[in-house]
């Protein structure tokens, strides 16, 4: 292309061309892009319809400066790769995160931390105000990191929580009303000596759901056997193994709980190893009706969370978190179902 014929590139509208178009002044439209309730509806009205007509798109460095706001959020799971990889929770969390924040202008960015330094890291650049807010999952009893996101006030939501007590805003299942259910559920079938794998219990989920496992037995009457709890870690491994330990020590039990899908499916293998039928000598009911539960033979019963559905109320706690800080505060019970199927 010759140099004559080279166009120039269009200059890119101004905040000064946007309140010229408008009728308005340069304060007013800086409200209107920086999302100030003290603008009249008139007023805001014709910024809008200015900046559509002229196609301004606000600077975002000079907006953060005025703003103080970075545009993006943080989805922090303090697990490793493989456990983020293999558990169909993580997947369904970031699922509902990343959905609920489809129509919104924030950046989700997504950290693991799987060791001290990582940790450190993190604490640095939270610290430095990165990012607008924080989605923590996973929560342990010893991570400082909660302490951390109060002291630092800023916008946090939990998925969990730390214990009853929790202070932060928090989603989480009713994880004691849903182990009770499941054990119920294997009483109302005639099962009387009913195991447990449990998840690690320095994360209250898990304790919880030991918890209502405990309870329910005791409603029924049924005296307490710590030979009857073995203790795992979410994982198909941990299921596995939990199921050969309690076959070891209570070889006549008919019944098995497992505080998740993925622990009963390694509890399956385990069954299937000792030579055991399941439901007919041992009946299975697991934990989060993932995607596991369905694709287990026999297909597992299971106790359903709603794990994307914890993901967005987290987003839009958060949201309101950050539009409002330090007068937001929100903790969420949701409700769980039994769902029945072949394996009890």
């Amino acid at each position: 292309m010759s140099r004559a014929a080279q166009q120039p590139p269009a200059a890119r509208p101004t905040l000064e061309a946007v309140a010229a178009r408008a009728g308005v002044g340069r304060g007013t439209v800086s409200r209107v892009v920086n999302g100030s309730s003290k603008v009249s509806a008139k007023a805001r009205a014709a910024v809008e319809q200015a900046i559509a007509e002229l196609g301004y798109v606000p600077n975002q460095a000079a907006r953060s400066l005025v703003t103080s706001r970075t545009d993006a959020v943080a989805l922090v799971i303090p697990e490793s790769v493989a456990k983020l990889s293999s558990e169909p929770y993580f997947s369904d969390i970031i699922t509902g995160v990343s959905a609920e924040l489809a129509d919104s202008d924030l950046q989700l960015l997504l950290v693991l931390v799987r060791d001290e330094h990582e940790r450190e890291r993190l604490s640095r650049y939270l610290t430095a105000r990165r990012v607008d807010g924080v989605l923590l999952v996973s929560v342990h009893q010893d991570d400082p990191l909660p302490e951390l996101l109060e002291r630092l006030e800023l916008p946090a939501v939990l998925g969990g929580r730390r214990s009853e007590r929790e202070t932060l805003s928090y989603v989480h299942a009713d994880n004691a009303g849903g182990a009770r259910a499941a054990v119920r559920h294997l009483l109302s079938r005639g099962r009387t000596a009913i195991g447990t794998v449990t998840g690690p219990l320095d994360i209250e989920g898990a304790a919880a759901r030991l918890a209502g496992y405990r309870q329910a037995l005791a409603e029924a009457a049924v005296p307490a056997d710590e030979g009857l709890v073995a203790h795992g870690d979410f994982t198909e491994r941990g299921g596995r193994e939990g199921m050969r330990e309690l076959l070891a020590r209570r070889p006549g039990l008919d019944a098995v709980f497992c505080a998740s899908d993925l622990m009963a499916a390694g509890a399956l293998q385990a069954l299937r190893e000792a030579g055991r039928r399941v439901p007919q000598d041992v009946a299975v009911v697991g934990f989060d009706d993932s995607v596991v539960a369905r694709h287990t033979e026999p297909p597992l019963t299971s106790v359903r969370q709603p794990i994307e559905e914890t993901g967005r109320l987290m987003v839009r706690s958060l949201l309101k978190e950050i539009a409002q800080p330090g007068r937001f505060r929100r903790q969420t019970v949701l409700p769980t179902e039994l769902v029945v199927r072949e394996s009890s």
